[in-house]
């Protein structure tokens, strides 16, 4: 299986190869990677001394040392921060989850993603901490990891996040888009192991995907392949200004749902909002249309069938082998969102490809951060070795 990540070494793919299938021996790994068996048991013996790798189960079989040290990935939400601390073969350890708050801006969100790090560390265990990966909701530019914008957060536009974290940490820092990051995840241990040509449709307070082609993450140009909010599926309203939320995010995304819910439901008068993280939240639409309430249906209805023509767009462009829809909103209503998105994609795309939940959920974008603060350890552990 290919991997997000562009292979510089022989080291490092062998390290990438094993974090995908632990206990694999020699032989196996040569064959799956095409390299020579005998620089691969070279390889393997030289990280075996630099513990990076152990024994599994058999004395030929190999897998990633759990304690070499630890992995930090972050999920950056609009409304909320997902901190994860993971062993060094990519299981976690413990996490944590805070609320941030959209309107502080940048500083004070910066700032609590430092802190947030240092509580989910002991500083006596710290110097045992070999790279940070973080989701954004934002396209990143893939040559600077500069992030460019962040429309659902005011104020994110080209700020020198990952050079905010290598000061603070003095360690290797990844960042990536949230649909992107999620992408990974999925590919790393969601439903789409198997699959090198994907999207992933990310669902949250906005819209996203992550695109995987030939085994490869594709960013685009400028990094911002994938930002599906400006995607446009009602041709007589091209001219209307949707602002930098765009068209399709307006209507396929958690703040869209909200909207339209406060529109056609008028919720009661003590819900009102106390800022943009509480205005944008679509929690009292999913909750009514538990209670059987056919005013949230027609809700759900309406914004799962402009999802399923958007999804229907991407696959006509793209022709993946399957899309995975995931993300929170994907929790609210997940058979009714599967069983419309569906309908109209297979209707309006005849050569629709399956169209499946995600495996991970929400913690795809943290998977995929730790995968990526993995894979960044790696780099920097094979870039010193040779």
């Amino acid at each position: 299986m290919k991997s997000a990540f562009r292979s510089e070494t022989s080291l490092f793919r062998i390290l990438e190869g094993i974090s995908r299938d632990t206990g694999l021996q020699p032989e196996a790994l040569a064959a799956n990677l095409g390299l020579n068996l005998s620089t691969v048991k070279n390889h393997i013996r030289k990280l075996r001394q630099d513990r990076l790798l152990i024994p599994a189960n058999g004395r030929r079989e190999i897998r990633l040392n759990p304690d070499y040290g630890y992995l930090v990935g972050i999920d950056m939400g609009a409304s909320h921060l997902h901190f994860a601390l993971a062993g060094f073969s990519g299981e976690i350890i413990r996490d944590a989850v805070e609320k941030v708050r959209p309107e502080d801006g940048p500083r004070k969100t910066i700032q609590q993603i430092k802190k947030g790090i240092q509580r989910l560390i002991p500083a006596s265990e710290r110097s045992r901490l070999r790279a940070i990966a973080l989701a954004v909701p934002s396209a990143v530019d893939p040559r600077t990891g500069l992030v460019l914008m962040a429309n659902n957060l005011p104020g994110w536009t080209n700020i020198h996040l990952k050079d905010e974290l290598q000061k603070e940490f003095r360690l290797p820092v990844y960042i990536e888009n949230d649909a992107n990051m999620a992408a990974i995840g999925e590919h790393w241990r969601g439903v789409a192991r198997s699959a090198d040509n994907f999207v992933f449709i990310a669902l949250g307070t906005g819209i996203g995907s992550g695109i995987f082609i030939n085994g490869q993450l594709y960013v685009g140009r400028t990094g911002a392949a994938g930002e599906l909010q400006f995607l446009h599926v009602e041709w007589p309203r091209w001219n209307e200004d949707f602002g930098d939320t765009g068209y399709f995010e307006s209507y396929a995304s958690g703040q869209g749902i909200a909207t339209l819910g406060r529109k056609l439901m008028k919720p009661r008068t003590g819900a009102h909002s106390k800022g943009l993280a509480e205005t944008r939240d679509a929690y009292f639409v999913f909750e009514a249309f538990h209670k059987g309430q056919a005013k949230a249906r027609k809700v759900l209805e309406t914004i799962f069938t402009i999802l399923g023509a958007g999804v229907a767009n991407v696959a006509g462009v793209l022709d993946p082998e399957m899309v995975v829809l995931g993300g929170g909103i994907t929790r609210g209503a997940p058979e009714l969102m599967l069983s419309t998105v569906t309908t109209v994609a297979r209707r309006i795309q005849p050569n629709c490809p399956p169209i499946l939940m995600s495996e991970l959920g929400d913690q795809a974008q943290t998977y995929g951060a730790i995968y990526s603060s993995l894979m960044a350890a790696c780099r920097a552990a094979t870039s010193r070795n040779g």
